[in-house]
């Protein structure tokens, strides 16, 4: 009974340390991918307008 309850107890600790780092790793990806897009929009709206 006890070693079950451990190993129930170890699955959650570990299954909820695996969500809180997906969300950190998945937010800061996020976080790159807007930034690149707003990058590339400043890049193409300055090609097209200020430079042409």
């Amino acid at each position: 009974m006890g070693e079950n309850f451990i190993s129930y107890i170890f699955g959650l600790i570990a299954f909820i340390v695996g969500i809180v780092i997906f969300k950190k790793v998945a937010g800061c990806l996020l976080k790159t991918i807007v930034i690149a897009v707003v990058v590339a929009v400043l890049l193409i709206i300055y090609f097209m307008f200020i430079k042409g």
